[in-house]
């Protein structure tokens, strides 16, 4: 079924109104007592892995169980995937795809770094997105029709800018020797070594960047649905583009990913990242 342009629309208001939902509960706790627990507890697993230390908090599944309250009064048929609560009618016609706090080691350390990742399917398909940082005031949307920033009640539009080629560009990754493998991480050292710079510990607020025309590129691995499905609509949005390692679309399950706003230093960078496809 074709998804119409004031469905859209209306759908669109409805992710502002799930952010603020989140927003009112996640910012009492943000630099307080925020109830943290390590979900990587008990696994006996190395602790020079990511997922040694996998922190959850009050915040991070009180959000989610806000914004999924929401979703349910106000449209009842659609389903939910969520990294906190898992999946509830992931085959319905739109699904919401929901990490509360994307972020959440910047979260208990005291940086706004974190966001609250909010994307929609329609028919399995990402069709809008939202990347908000309440904090700093700011709620990054996008869908087919273009993208904006919301931030103290007005709207601007925005868009990726321009790189001619990778050794102009900005670029960023959350963690390289936590989140890639020892292949990933070279094929990520080579594209370091021929950036302009790299940034580092940004998580999903450098997708914002590359949609707003401040960054350039992001490359991440291992990552899940929720950490990449509402970027997608964004970045598209913006007129960036969205890939795997091999420079197709990034499938329903996350895994390796490049967002890029100009295709030209991303054709650069798949040369070296086909090399530690998966």
């Amino acid at each position: 079924m074709t998804l119409s342009a004031d469905r859209l629309t209306a759908l669109d208001a409805f992710i502002l109104d799930l952010n603020r939902a989140s927003a009112d509960v996640i910012l009492p706790l943000f630099r307080a007592d925020h109830g943290l627990e390590d979900k990587g507890a008990g696994k006996n697993l190395p602790r020079d892995t990511h997922a040694a230390f996998d922190p959850v908090t009050e915040a991070d599944r009180g959000a989610e169980a806000a914004i999924r309250a929401l979703i349910a009064e106000r449209f009842p048929d659609h389903g939910v995937i969520g990294e906190e609560y898992g999946e509830d009618r992931p085959d319905a016609e739109f699904v919401w795809v929901l990490d509360p706090i994307d972020g959440t080691r910047a979260f208990i350390a005291g940086l706004p770094l974190w966001t609250t990742l909010i994307g929609l399917r329609h028919e399995g398909r990402p069709v809008l997105g939202s990347i908000g940082q309440p904090y700093v005031n700011e709620i990054f949307v996008g869908h087919a029709g273009g993208a904006r920033l919301v931030s103290g009640g007005e709207a601007r539009p925005i868009r990726v800018r321009e790189c001619a080629n990778i050794n102009d560009a900005v670029i960023a990754t959350t963690d390289p020797d936590a989140c890639f493998d020892g292949a990933e991480r070279g094929a990520w050292l080579q594209v370091r070594a021929a950036a302009k710079l790299a940034r580092l510990g940004c998580d999903a607020y450098a997708y914002a960047m590359v949609a707003m025309g401040k960054m350039d590129m992001v490359i991440e691995a291992g990552l899940k649905s929720w950490d990449i499905e509402a970027a997608i609509p964004l970045i598209e949005g913006a007129g960036g583009l969205v890939t795997n390692w091999r420079g197709e679309p990034v499938g329903p399950n996350g895994g390796q990913m490049v967002i890029s706003g100009d295709r030209r230093p991303l054709d650069e960078a798949l040369v070296s990242l086909r090399r530690s496809a998966k």
